[in-house]
């Protein structure tokens, strides 16, 4: 537990959007910015819990975020920031492909969106816990080395297909002479 305590001290002591806002909000309630941060997360998890457009919310939490730094990962030259982040929106479009085909029993479950939230954040987590590459490399790596070829020739055949029925549209729909 003080290993957790210890990175949100160092967490707050970095300078970024929430730290800032929690030191305006520090200035200007005198609270400190440790106990507002826990304020802030205890409110959305319980928003998360029982709160109407949790779904919304959750959403946002996973898009957000990772959107913005996966602008600033294509704007550095760094190499590693791009496969970071493209890892993480494999895993959550897979995720999210996944939850399409299960929502109607997932909806059903207490607390699901709350462990969505959970899910997501660990997929975006720095370091080695970061959950979309550990997922990458134990689950999707694997499947695609495994089909991969065949995936590409089922490709490769409707691309094929796809191009004679628009070389036959077009062809149909030019104009004849001899009006």
């Amino acid at each position: 537990m003080d290993g957790l305590r210890q990175r949100f001290e160092r967490f707050l002591q970095h300078r970024n959007l929430a730290t800032e806002t929690l030191g305006w909000l520090e200035a200007w309630t005198g609270v400190e910015k440790r106990y507002l941060a826990v304020g802030a997360v205890t409110l959305l998890s319980l928003y998360l819990l029982f709160g109407y457009g949790a779904s919304l919310l959750c959403n946002l939490i996973g898009f957000v975020y990772p959107a913005y730094a996966s602008i600033k990962a294509i704007e550095s030259p760094s190499k590693e920031d791009d496969t970071v982040w493209l890892t993480y929106w494999v895993v959550y479009a897979l995720f999210g492909l996944a939850e399409f085909f299960s929502d109607l029993l997932l909806f059903w479950f207490p607390f699901y969106y709350a462990g969505k939230c959970a899910f997501l954040l660990f997929c975006m987590s720095p370091g080695q816990w970061n959950g979309a590459l550990i997922l990458y490399h134990r689950v999707v790596r694997p499947l695609f080395l495994k089909h991969h070829a065949a995936v590409d020739r089922a490709l490769s055949h409707l691309s094929s297909k796809a191009l004679d029925a628009a070389a036959g549209v077009t062809r149909d729909a030019a104009p004849r002479g001899g009006l």
